[in-house]
């Protein structure tokens, strides 16, 4: 087989899980419920956020926090820092994709 799968969580339930970790490319799956989110970090690398289901609520820098649907792919620039929150009822899911370049290594 050439290819590799990976198999993420289905499910409702609080979940961080590295799916690809590769030296110039992740693949994360996020699932948090109303009040779950990150701890407030810095990008490491240059981030795409893929809002698979619910609304991402996200506060970047000194921003107010913005709230984007499922649908959305955020892009995120390397060292920005990050408040990433589900507020609402709905289940959230993301897919994150992380790239590192040459410089941040």
């Amino acid at each position: 087989m050439i290819e590799k799968v990976h198999q993420y969580n289905l499910g409702n339930e609080k979940v961080v899980e590295k799916l690809i970790m590769e030296e110039d490319v992740n693949v994360i799956h996020m699932i948090f419920n109303k009040g779950e989110g990150l701890p407030e970090h810095f990008a490491n690398a240059y981030v795409q956020m893929i809002v698979m289901r619910g609304t991402l609520s996200i506060q970047l820098d000194d921003q107010d926090n913005h709230k984007y649907q499922k649908g959305t792919i955020l892009q995120i620039p390397f060292k920005t820092k990050m408040n990433v929150r589900n507020q609402d009822d709905e289940t959230l899911e993301l897919m994150v994709v992380k790239v590192f370049t040459e410089q941040m290594k």
